[in-house]
Parts: structure tokens; C-alpha cells; sequence
């Protein structure tokens, strides 16, 4: 039998539970879809699960450090069971309250299955329940791609999911990748003993920032004991018969093999929308497999929608959410709210962090614009060093002629909270001077983000 709704939405990430909210409070009945985890990739397995490990790992570098500050701390210990168990009490308390909400919501139904379109309005989950509405939301995310490397089908491998049930050390982590996954847990895992190479297939690490950011990137890295090799081109896998796990792996020809007890790909994400039924809605989705969408999200059916991971608008819990209050305002407050409002920003949480906002300087320059930078070290901040961390810089581009900040990189300790002080500014469109004069308070790393404004000199 059909089941009738004035809403399914499909997945129960970070855009789906908030939408169900507000469809619910509109007084309209919601079918909730999950086939799997609520909460989503964040809650689960991304920014929850990591950025908890990420605390511990800090936790074991600053009591290494402990004697710099004057503070003897003896032997440092990390016992990878409790680190775990901690991780995993924080992420299911998230998923539990997100699951709970939903199963307590008037309005809301929850269908726990896989869903499968039949036609542009209706969706089977699993071979049970069929329900049918006038709208439809998907909210689907995304998964770790897994390449095509030879050999690798031998061995036992780890991807940032399975990576998550670890409770033991590895003796050698070996991480395929040079982006953002893969460095945060590179790091992470050196900070709790265990000897890590990072190979990465280009000339260098986080390949989207600028040159300055990734050389400073593979040298806090570097200097943390980090093995990295670059130009990974051609990787090669054999398995060692002594050990279920154990491997050597070839980076590229010619190259001497690198002996492995633990694999994790982290080489990027792929969308989870191939075994959807798109085909049966008429919902396109283009090379990669992201669904099509416009500027205020709605797919190539016109009661369709497609939030977070899977519409390749964004790979970030911030742009999955901010996909909810655009389709949100949209339908619901009379708001035209667009995609192509929005400013790109998002953190590197290696430690310390990357807050970034806007254009990268290789951008601007690209793009012809005349323009101003401006860029200080964190040697020249005094928070950082007070607080020993002193690693890093700060950078802005500003636009010459309008006087719009383009894009800024706040790269050193608290530089994931800093780059908001910017990017409100370039939301605001306000000029850079608003910035460069506003008294901020000392002593934090903030208040030097005006003065690196007031030293600014033409872009070449």
C-alpha cells in the first residue's frame, strides 16, 4: 500500500533533520528516509569522530612539550582504547540526539531502509513500505573513492571510515592522499606513535591552496616526524604473506618499497547517488555523478531538490546546512536565497589549523585584478607566541579598485576561528579599511588581522 506525504526526504545528514523541522512546524506531514547512520557523514564519521581524535592527539604533543613551558610531565602514554572510547561516547551522543529528535517530531515519519525512486514522486524503501509526495528532498552524501591501485585488492586496506574502529596502534600507517582527510589523520596518528607516510601523486600537499600554504603544511609535518613522499604516480601494492595486514608498497618506478602494517586511502569522495533510481525521477546528474541543481538547489525535476554532498556544491557540513536555509527560505519564507551567495570558506584541521575564506592569491592573480596583499608571520603575533605556537601566517588579497577583501588564509593557531573576523567583513561588503580600523582586543591573534591590513603591497 502507498503511503501518502507532503514531503519524503531522503537521508538524515546535517540539511535533512533541520529541514524535517521546519516542514513539520509549516504543518506539513514528512516522510524521513535513513538507510543507515543518522547524523550523517559529520556526525559519524567526519567532523565529530575526527576533530575528537584530533583533541587527543593535541592532548599527547602539548605533554610532550610539556618542558618548553616548564612543566614536567615524564613519559608520555597514549592508550588508543580509551582514545577511542571517548571518540565514539562523543559521536553517538550526537547520533542518538539527532535520531531521537526525529523520532520524537509531530509530523515527522521515520522510514529506516535504503529508498529506490519508481517514479518522480514515489520511493520504495528496501521491498517494503512505498510512499508518494509532492516533494522530494534529497540529502543522500557521499563516500570515500577507492582507486584503482595494483594489488591493492590483496590486502586489507582502511578508508576514513573503517580507519574510526582502530583501538591499536599501527606500526606503520601508510596514507594515500595529500588533501585534507588525509592529512589530519597522518598527523594525528604520528602524534600517537605510530611511524606514517603520506604519498601524495602531484608536486605538493593540499594541491588547491597556495604554494606558500603547502610548503608550510609539509613542513609542520615534516617536522613531527612525517614521512612524505610526492609525485606518487605510479603505486604499486604487494602483500607480505608474515602478516594479514602487512604490505610493501612502490610509489612510483624505480623507487625502493615502503614497508606498510596499515593502508588508508583517503584520494577523495565520490557522491552516493548511484543507486538511487535517478533515472526512473528524470533527476540528472553530470560526469562525477553529483546531481544537477540550480542556483537555489532544485534539480532537473521541478519538485525535486538536492542538498549537501550530493549536489557538488560544497563538501562541508557548514555548506550542507547553509543548503537547508536557502531551500528552507526559499519555499518557506519568501527569502530568494541563492547558492551563488555565498562565500567559500572552510578549516584545515591539521594543528595548528587553516581557516581559509574566499579567493586564494593564485586566484586573484589569475583573474587579472589588480590587487593589494598582505601577509605576516605568526612569529609576529604575540598570542602565538605567549602560547608557543608560533608556527604558520597570516594572508589577504584585496581587490585595488573596489577596495573588496578577495580572500584571506588565517594559518596558525586559532586561525579556524580568526578568518571569521574576514570573512564577516567580505559578507558584509564592506571595504578592507572598516577592517584594518577596528580596535580589536589583546592579546589574540585576531587583533593583528587590522594591522596586516594597514601593511598591504601590490600584488604581482
Amino acid at each position: 500500500m502507498t503511503q501518502h506525504f507532503d514531503a519524503i526526504i531522503v537521508g538524515a545528514g546535517q540539511a535533512g533533520p533541520s529541514l524535517a523541522g521546519r516542514l513539520t512546524a509549516a504543518g506539513q506531514r514528512v516522510a524521513m528516509v535513513e538507510r543507515k547512520l543518522f547524523g550523517g557523514t559529520c556526525v559519524n564519521t567526519g567532523c565529530i569522530p575526527t576533530k575528537t581524535l584530533v583533541a587527543s592527539a593535541h592532548a599527547a604533543h602539548v605533554a610532550r612539550r610539556g618542558a618548553e613551558y616548564g612543566v614536567g610531565t615524564g613519559s608520555v602514554g597514549v592508550d588508543m582504547a580509551k582514545v577511542k572510547a571517548r571518540k565514539d561516547a562523543i559521536m553517538l551522543a550526537d547520533r542518538n540526539g539527532v535520531e531521537a529528535w526525529l523520532d520524537g517530531m509531530d509530523g515527522c515519519t521515520v522510514f529506516r531502509g535504503h529508498a529506490r525512486f519508481t517514479d518522480p514522486h514515489t520511493l520504495r524503501i528496501d521491498d517494503d513500505d512505498v510512499l508518494h509526495a509532492d516533494r522530494i528532498y534529497l540529502n543522500v552524501g557521499g563516500r570515500a573513492v577507492v582507486p584503482n591501485i595494483p594489488g591493492l585488492s590483496e590486502i586489507d586496506f582502511l578508508t576514513n571510515v573503517s580507519i574510526l574502529e582502530l583501538d591499536t596502534l599501527p606500526e606503520h600507517l601508510v596514507v594515500v592522499g595529500g588533501g585534507y582527510i588525509a592529512l589530519e589523520f597522518a598527523q594525528m596518528y604520528r602524534r600517537f606513535g605510530a611511524q606514517v607516510t603520506v604519498l601524495e601523486r602531484g608536486p605538493r600537499l593540499a594541491s588547491r591552496e597556495d604554494e606558500d600554504v603547502s610548503a608550510t603544511i609539509n613542513d609542520i609535518l615534516a617536522a613531527e616526524g612525517v614521512d612524505i613522499i610526492l609525485g606518487a604516480d605510479d603505486i604499486r601494492i604487494t602483500k607480505r604473506s608474515s602478516s594479514s595486514r602487512g604490505f610493501e608498497l612502490t610509489p612510483r618506478a624505480g623507487a625502493q618499497p615502503i614497508e606498510g602494517s596499515h593502508l588508508l586511502l583517503a584520494v577523495g569522495r565520490r557522491p552516493n547517488t548511484d543507486d538511487l533510481g535517478l533515472d526512473a525521477a528524470g533527476v540528472a546528474t553530470d560526469a562525477r555523478g553529483y546531481i544537477v541543481v540550480d542556483d537555489q538547489l532544485k534539480t532537473t525535476v521541478d519538485h525535486i531538490w538536492a542538498m549537501g554532498d550530493c549536489n557538488g556544491k560544497g563538501a562541508f557540513t557548514h555548506t550542507s546546512y547553509n543548503d537547508y536555509e536557502i531551500v528552507a527560505a526559499n519555499l518557506l519564507d519568501d527569502d530568494p536565497r541563492r547558492v551563488s551567495d555565498r562565500i567559500t570558506t572552510y578549516a584545515l584541521y591539521i594543528d595548528p589549523p587553516l581557516g581559509r575564506a574566499g579567493m586564494t592569491v593564485d586566484q586573484v592573480r589569475a583573474s587579472g585584478r589588480r590587487a593589494l596583499v598582505g601577509k605576516r608571520p605568526m612569529t609576529r603575533v604575540g598570542r602565538a607566541v605567549e602560547k608557543g605556537e608560533t608556527q604558520g601566517f597570516m594572508k589577504v588579497v584585496v581587490d585595488a579598485d573596489t577596495d573588496e577583501i578577495l580572500g584571506a588564509a588565517i594559518f596558525g593557531v586559532g586561525g579556524d576561528e580568526a578568518i571569521h573576523a574576514i570573512l564577516d567583513v567580505m559578507s558584509a561588503k564592506a571595504p578592507w579599511r572598516t577592517l584594518a580600523r577596528t580596535m580589536h582586543i589583546h592579546p589574540t591573534v585576531s587583533e593583528l588581522v587590522p594591522t596586516m591590513l594597514q601593511e598591504m603591497s601590490p600584488l604581482v
